[in-house]
């Protein structure tokens, strides 16, 4: 039987959060930085311990913080521009002409010397 563990960090304000979550087979994982703990399904990557909004299993997000509804919407967005990208590296287009960028004026030539 499998066994969820996040990965806990300490910030440089003290405050304990989950950086990572997984299923592992057996004892905890092996980490070199913070500490592997076991936590309950309702945990999410972003979560303090202590945290008040949408609390489970003594970690929460940070007061103030929209929850695990405002971090799914952040989430898609996130999706949606990696997949934006992507199709862009595939089928080589690398982004557009800016809307209000000036003509280019091929006519002038930048080595000329003016009289101002």
């Amino acid at each position: 039987m499998s066994t969820r563990y996040a990965t806990i960090i300490t910030d440089d304000a003290g405050e304990e959060i989950v950086s990572s979550i997984g299923q592992f087979e057996g004892g905890p994982p092996n980490i070199r930085t913070g500490k592997a703990e076991q936590v309950a399904d309702g945990v999410l990557i972003g979560m303090v311990r202590g945290g008040l909004v949408d609390p489970v299993d003594g970690f929460g997000f940070p007061d103030g913080a929209p929850g695990a509804s405002g971090r799914a919407v952040g989430i898609a967005k996130a999706n949606e521009a990696a997949e934006r990208h992507a199709k862009s590296v595939k089928s080589g287009k690398r982004g557009g002409k800016a809307k209000d960028a000036a003509p280019v004026d091929e006519t002038i030539d930048p080595d000329a010397k003016t009289d101002a």
